[in-house]
């Protein structure tokens, strides 16, 4: 557990160096001008950079809090695909009967419809991750040097959709949802017809039928709810003025904070003449630390606001869909080598 925690503090130091590396640049330039060529007027009063941290810090709680909102949102609509898909694969087993069919259908033929109605969601549910992993304009936090440099991205950009489709449908399914654009919701409408079609050869009750069409119905909720998140951007004035202000405070900051160690520095002078000599510089490590502070509790904020984009702090749609598939699989009876491993977890970042 130690060992963990440690490893964690140092993915956030390497996160962040590059920003660590320019507030000591900063700070040092500020300390070496100001000792060197007596810069003691050149001061900002605590009272204006008090005020100006105060509404940064305000902007940025308000904008991590509903970040965090847009992620656990996200996940609970993630977490309700996984509980829908589990109800749709126990009634596609248990309500296609004989019970009230004109004419015996073989347990075969029973056996592949329900499998053509469990493949079909399992291709629902890969057509929505891709769509949720297709890029928009406001998501740049991928493109960040520090979230790019380990070479780890999901396994939608690994594989086409069509690709990653061909496994779950049949030629005419496939040719049907490859025509639309949107690709998921022509999946539910395949899912749909094909029960009424079920439903008319009286393979599914009609009761049955309705609760069937009731999971569908969730099933367009839950989808909804998840383009709603992908398809809304955190709204760009509240997490671009955070931004602003936020870099506002970071390079006044020092204006304040060297003139008040070296005061400190002038008073303790007399007693301690090489410490008070050098107090100034001791700014340096405080300023670094909470500029750093400051700049990363609002990195995590812009990191989360698009829970799908496909960086290592999403939800994890692709590792959740995987395991639904796997669900269903082992559930029709497949063999273990027919069905798909789980995505590997590369540098400790689900997918």
């Amino acid at each position: 557990m130690y060992t963990r925690k440690v490893y964690r503090i140092l993915e956030v130091a390497l996160w962040t160096r590059y920003e660590t590396l320019f507030f000591l640049g900063l700070i040092g330039a500020w300390v070496t001008t100001y000792y060197f060529f007596d810069l003691e007027w050149f001061r900002i009063p605590w009272t204006a950079i008090a005020l100006i941290g105060t509404a940064v810090s305000f902007v940025i709680g308000f904008q991590n809090n509903s970040v965090y909102g847009r992620i656990w949102e996200a996940r609970k609509i993630w977490g309700g695909i996984v509980n829908t898909s589990r109800t749709l694969g126990v009634f596609a087993q248990d309500m296609l009967t004989n019970e009230y069919t004109d004419q015996d259908f073989s347990q075969e033929e029973i056996d592949k419809e329900v499998k053509t109605l469990t493949y079909r969601h399992i291709a629902w549910i890969t057509a929505l991750r891709y769509s949720m992993r297709s890029p928009k304009p406001w998501e740049t936090t991928n493109q960040a040097k520090t979230n790019r440099e380990w070479g780890i991205e999901p396994p939608e950009n690994k594989t086409s959709l069509k690709e990653a489709l061909t496994p779950y449908l049949s030629e005419e399914d496939m040719e049907y949802v490859m025509s639309k654009g949107n690709k998921q919701t022509a999946l539910l409408y395949r899912q749909s017809h094909h029960l009424k079609d079920l439903k008319l050869k009286k393979m599914l009750w009609e009761f049955s039928f309705l609760e069937m069409e009731n999971i569908i119905q969730e099933l367009f909720t839950l989808q909804g709810k998840s383009e709603r998140i992908k398809n809304f951007p955190f709204p760009r004035q509240y997490a671009t003025i955070n931004h602003y202000f936020m870099w506002l405070l970071l390079l006044l900051l020092p204006l304040a904070m060297i003139p008040q160690f070296a005061e400190i520095g002038t008073e303790i002078a007399d007693k301690y003449p090489l410490l008070g000599n050098n107090f100034i510089w001791l700014s340096i490590p405080f300023y670094t630390a909470v500029a750093w502070m400051f700049h990363t509790m609002e990195r995590i904020g812009r990191t989360g606001e698009n829970p799908f984009e496909g960086t290592s702090n999403d939800v994890p749609i692709s590792t959740i869909a995987r395991g639904i598939e796997i669900d269903l699989r082992q559930n029709l009876g497949e063999e273990h080598r027919q069905i798909p491993e789980q995505f590997k977890a590369d540098n400790n970042v689900q997918w």
